[in-house]
């Protein structure tokens, strides 16, 4: 199953005018296609947003799972992976998170190419 394409300047423009509630929705309906794509019922994309909520130091682990999963998905792909897990993790630590989601967005996106 593939996912839907999104521009990466329209993911963080839209993050930005709705105040981040179209981040929380953009968390939320990634990681359920990353959950598709690899079939991996050990990724719950629900209780992660809620984790990322309630518990804000969750969304470092949130970016970590991310990079990680996009290089598996990348592989699957038949890309060269690239985990960028520590990267994100790094960006979202500065207050950067909206160049990791524009990071990870570009990189969903050549995977939906393949």
């Amino acid at each position: 199953m593939k996912g839907i394409f999104r521009s990466p300047i329209l993911v963080v423009l839209l993050t930005l005018i709705t105040c981040g509630i179209y981040g929380l929705f953009w968390m939320y309906a990634v990681r359920q296609e990353v959950k598709n794509y690899l079939d991996d019922s050990s990724i719950s994309p629900g209780l992660e947003l809620l984790l990322a909520i309630v518990c804000f130091p969750f969304a470092y682990v949130w970016y970590y799972k991310m990079g990680r999963d996009t290089a598996r998905m990348q592989e699957k792909a038949g890309l060269p992976p690239q985990d960028q897990s520590i990267l994100f993790m790094v960006l979202a630590f500065f207050g950067l998170g909206l160049v990791g989601n524009f990071i990870i967005q570009e990189n969903l996106n050549e995977v939906w190419k393949k």
